[in-house]
């Protein structure tokens, strides 16, 4: 594990030189590393060997200096690549560098007999690291080097190279040392080079898996999505199936209450009337249900045009005032006269302030129900708002995370007491925000609650919103608490 870790930080390091546009190409990346390590560890093993050489020479002369400034000039290859970022023509003078560098200390110590020309096989194989497949670089490196032995060839046999003054035993000792120099200098370029291609292959291994993951998620996808449309199926069949049996009970049930109307104290009136009510009640679910299933498939259309805001919600209150009567709650409407004509789908807004506003009677007693309205802007565009505000029970604040969920109640006793399924809620969430809007609430247990319905007062006339999609819509009033308060 010690070990993995100096190996991750010494990549790290190396890494910090590749130039931008190597880090997202694998192939120039893995050369531009083994470019790297080279160039970094490389000149440890040749100035090692070029300081022996010295300290074996009894007269050091200047040749010794230009094969330590030749061997120290490949540290500057590093932050050349980190720069210019040009692996080719880098690597190209680096190969130059290091021929020039082995022919200079070939020709005074040895001349074809030195110790020291060993050093050239390593430029192949640096060759092979560094170009990898590109012919035109393979080409380019044998011709420089034919150029560089050609040269070698003419100086040597023109011009005697100069005596050192280094013994035989000394040269011999030189030799071993270069050899071993150069055993560990390959090995490690072939040990890295074998780290690189497990990487490689673990990394494809790893790609494998994903793809494989990818593949069985795109089925699940897709049998989840079959099996959407087999449930939203179902649930229209089986909703038309019950609807009408229901709406035929509702009718006559009301048939016989209008017969009984003179005969109220009658048991059989109650009855009718308890009939009728279930009726209507169930008849509500199975419509809940239907259209959360076609919001949940994306199968369900918006049809916008335009509408009087203070005609649909003064049309609401009126159809439930009696209803709020029922519980001894005053129902009033505050709207400002400049909210005007809107773009919307009017079954849809009906909905949702509907199921918001039998919300509000159904958990409010002998208390007060206000409707207001109002024009805002907001960072996507003009909307408008609705505030629905009572001074019923209130929510607790560990509920109101889950008060939009389907099926979610505040508690069993809250339940108990006043009923309900948890999907008005939940059902006016989504309808608001498959016409780009939303729905927000403020609460405060025991004194009441203000549901804000926020909706775009032109929704853009493209493609039919996500369900789940909603824009940046303004908070509601700031000053609700003062309001409940008052």
């Amino acid at each position: 594990m010690f070990r993995n870790l100096k190996l991750e930080r010494f990549d790290r390091f190396v890494d910090w030189f590749l130039h931008p546009s190597m880090v997202d190409d694998k192939s120039k990346r893995k050369q531009a590393r083994l470019f790297l390590l080279s160039h970094i560890l490389g000149p440890f093993l040749g100035n090692g060997v070029a300081l022996v050489l010295f300290l074996a020479e009894p007269d050091p002369g200047f040749e010794i200096g230009v094969l330590l400034l030749g061997i120290g000039g490949f540290w500057v290859f590093p932050f050349l690549l980190r720069w210019f970022g040009r692996l080719e023509l880098l690597a190209l003078i680096s190969i130059q560098n290091l021929t020039f560098s082995v022919l200079w200390v070939t020709y005074f110590y040895g001349g074809a007999t030195s110790p020291f020309l060993t050093w050239m096989i390593t430029i192949p194989l640096l060759a092979f690291f560094y170009v990898g497949d590109s012919r035109a670089m393979r080409l380019a490196i044998l011709v420089l080097l034919g150029v560089n032995a050609l040269g070698f060839y003419a100086v040597y046999h023109l011009f005697d190279a100069p005596a050192h003054g280094i013994s035989t035993i000394a040269m011999q000792r030189l030799g071993l040392l270069s050899t071993a120099a150069i055993a560990l200098y390959v090995t490690m370029m072939a040990l890295y080079y074998a780290k690189a291609l497990a990487s490689q292959a673990e990394l494809e291994s790893v790609m494998r898996s994903h793809r494989a993951t990818a593949s069985a998620l795109k089925q699940a996808a897709l049998q989840s999505e079959r099996a959407s449309v087999a449930k939203v199926e179902f649930v229209a069949k089986m909703s038309h199936e019950l609807r009408t049996p229901l709406n035929a009970i509702i009718g006559y049930s009301q048939m016989l209450i209008e017969e009984a109307e003179g005969e109220q104290e009658d048991e059989d009136f109650v009855d009718l009337q308890r009939i009728q009510s279930a009726g209507q009640h169930l008849l509500k679910l199975v419509n809940q249900i239907l259209e959360l299933a076609k919001i949940d498939s994306g199968r369900m259309e918006v049809f916008n045009e335009s509408l009087s805001v203070a005609e649909i919600v003064e049309g609401l209150v009126n159809g439930l005032r009696a209803s709020a009567a029922e519980r001894g709650n005053t129902l009033t409407v505050a709207l400002d006269p400049e909210i005007g004509i809107i773009t919307g789908d009017r079954m849809k807004i009906e909905n949702a302030l509907s199921q918001v506003l039998h919300n509000a009677i159904k958990y409010t007693e002998n208390g007060a129900i206000t409707v207001t309205g109002a024009r805002a802007v907001a960072p996507g565009g003009e909307v408008f708002r609705i505030g629905v505000q009572d001074t019923g029970i209130g929510i607790a604040a560990e509920h109101v995370p889950h008060l939009f969920e389907q099926f979610a109640d505040s508690d069993e006793q809250t339940a108990t007491k006043y009923g309900g399924t948890g999907l008005g809620l939940a059902l006016a969430r989504k309808l608001c925000r498959l016409m780009q809007g939303d729905i927000a609430v403020e609460t405060e247990l025991g004194r009441g609650s203000r549901f804000t319905v926020t909706l775009p007062v032109a929704p853009p006339a493209a493609a039919m919103p996500q369900p789940s999609s909603a824009p940046d819509l303004p908070a509601p009033d700031a000053d609700y608490p003062q309001a409940l308060a008052a």
